[in-house]
């Protein structure tokens, strides 16, 4: 298995992924350090929301393709499965997240990175403003606040949105 690979490298293993996955997805971004545009990549990490699939005899969906791939962890079953980590058959680690289209912009926030930032993001920020990060979504006096995009997360943290190639904890 690889431990780290050039960005270019990265960025061309996670297109051809999208370009597999997305006719089993309403949506699917690459997140991660590829998306940060990092020199040095560890491993792909896509977000994506899938359409429904099956698993086990009649596997077919997003499963008959990630299926594929050495499990690390996270089983798949459509409607439960938020995380697998794979490994591809190029030997770096995939990250799959999976997302909903009311959580969409927390989990893409979040796994974009970078960790610290993320950290900060959600666990300060927002909690300034009165929100709270709770299972992959937001709430404001305990009721699911729906994210579509991340542009929404920065207006309820109160800040100016911050490309994904410059979020660090200086950033913030």
């Amino acid at each position: 298995m690889k431990a780290e690979i050039p960005y270019k490298e990265a960025k061309t293993i996670a297109d051809k992924l999208v370009m597999l996955l997305s006719p089993h997805c309403f949506r699917i971004e690459i997140a991660g350090s590829i998306r940060r545009e990092k020199d040095i990549v560890g491993d792909v990490e896509i977000v994506c929301i899938p359409k429904p699939y099956q698993t086990g005899l009649f596997q077919d969906g997003i499963a008959e393709i990630v299926n594929q791939w050495q499990k690390v962890k996270g089983e798949l079953e459509y409607g439960k499965t938020k995380y697998t980590q794979r490994i591809l058959p190029e030997g770096i680690k995939l990250d799959l997240f999976f997302a909903e289209e009311g959580n969409w912009g927390n989990i893409l926030l979040i796994r974009t990175g970078d960790w610290e930032f993320s950290k900060k993001f959600m666990g300060v920020l927002l909690p300034q403003n009165g929100y709270k990060q709770e299972e992959g979504f937001l709430k404001y006096n305990g009721k699911i606040v729906f994210c579509t995009e991340e542009k929404e997360l920065f207006i309820r943290a109160g800040i100016k949105y911050i490309e994904p190639k410059n979020r660090t904890i200086n950033a913030l």
